[in-house]
């Protein structure tokens, strides 16, 4: 499969962070997995692009769906979309959306099935989203009534949906390419590949509920707001937070857990598996210092958006680079803590 273009200049300037994890995979299943994610931002920049009526981010959903999965040849002009976005690079995404799509059938008939399959739940996610949060963000708390998902079970279902899949297309297009023969725990390996994925988003989450607030969603369940007397247009109160912060621990343990699960499965991977290990290694050391970073703060901390700074990724990635060689060093790299891994990171 062909096009250096797409796969690395325009992948690079659209996500900085995963093209770095991109680059160390070995080459036998960077082309396929860059795809997926090009055409998953391509997805989720017409899903974020609020100046335009819900229903016409949905309908537009639709047709690169049914271009995706084959079921439509008609070509696609988003060139009306792209004029729409601040960030040059999300304008280069959509009007190359036609370029990414012409990759597709260069793949064999199993990662097309694989790409499409992660595809389509992606952006059932993303449409789900729409659905139930479009066309409420008013920029301020004061002026609109914040939707909230309704239980912990839809909160689960949305972190699959939108990351939780793609662990699981990660784990086979691995599985296919580059150790097909390992004898491993099929079902361990994917349910462990599921939740590291859900992992990550539920940090993103936690880490972006301040910003979403304002755009009139919150992804914490009103089944778990309610007992703590909480609502979301208040929850960020400081007058709150005595009740606030143990329910978002909560969910940072849940979160943990994931992370933890993801770990397990980093070294579930065959040792020689170094490009691999690393490129898995990366987000949950990020997701971990950021989770401690975020259990540490209080209520007007939350506010500035907790983040783990560029310098302290360069060491990550440094420092996991020099030990993946070292099994005893490269283990201690994360240490969740004991009741995340004694748990199974579902809330109840």
């Amino acid at each position: 499969m062909e096009n250096s273009e797409l796969l690395t200049r325009l992948l690079k300037q659209v996500s900085r962070s995963f093209y770095l994890t991109l680059r160390v995979l070995p080459r036998a299943i960077r082309p396929q997995i860059g795809l997926a994610y090009l055409l998953a931002r391509t997805t989720d920049t017409i899903a974020d692009t609020e100046i335009l009526p819900v229903e016409q981010r949905l309908e537009a959903l639709e047709k690169l769906r049914t271009r995706i999965t084959g079921q439509s040849s008609a070509p696609l002009n988003f060139g009306g979309l792209a004029q729409q976005q601040g960030s040059p690079a999300e304008r280069g995404l959509l009007e190359k959306t036609e370029d990414s799509l012409a990759l597709l059938p260069k793949l064999s008939p199993e990662d097309l099935k694989l790409v499409r399959a992660v595809l389509v739940t992606i952006a059932s996610g993303q449409e789900l989203d729409l659905r139930r949060f479009g066309g409420n963000a008013t920029g301020n708390l004061s002026q609109q009534k914040i939707i909230s998902l309704e239980t912990a079970a839809e909160l689960d279902d949305y972190t699959y949906r939108v990351a939780g899949c793609v662990g699981e297309f990660w784990t086979r297009m691995c599985r296919a390419h580059l150790f097909p023969g390992a004898r491993l725990d099929e079902e361990q390996f994917i349910a462990d590949g599921i939740r590291f994925g859900k992992g990550l988003q539920l940090v993103n989450i936690l880490r972006d509920l301040p910003a979403d607030l304002k755009n009139g969603r919150c992804y914490l369940p009103l089944e778990k707001l309610e007992p703590a007397k909480l609502l979301p247009e208040t929850l960020l109160s400081p007058a709150n937070e005595s009740n606030f912060l143990p329910l978002f621990r909560e969910h940072l343990d849940q979160a943990e857990a994931h992370l933890a699960a993801g770990w397990r499965y980093t070294n579930t991977l065959p040792f020689g598996q170094f490009r691999v290990r690393l490129a898995c290694a990366w987000p949950i050391l990020i997701g971990g210092r950021t989770t401690k970073k975020l259990r540490a703060a209080k209520v007007n901390e939350l506010q500035q958006r907790v983040k783990v700074s560029r310098r302290e990724v360069r060491g990550i990635l440094a420092h996991s680079t020099l030990v993946c060689w070292l099994p005893p060093a490269w283990r201690n790299l994360y240490l969740p803590p004991a009741k995340a891994v004694a748990s199974d990171g579902v809330l109840a």
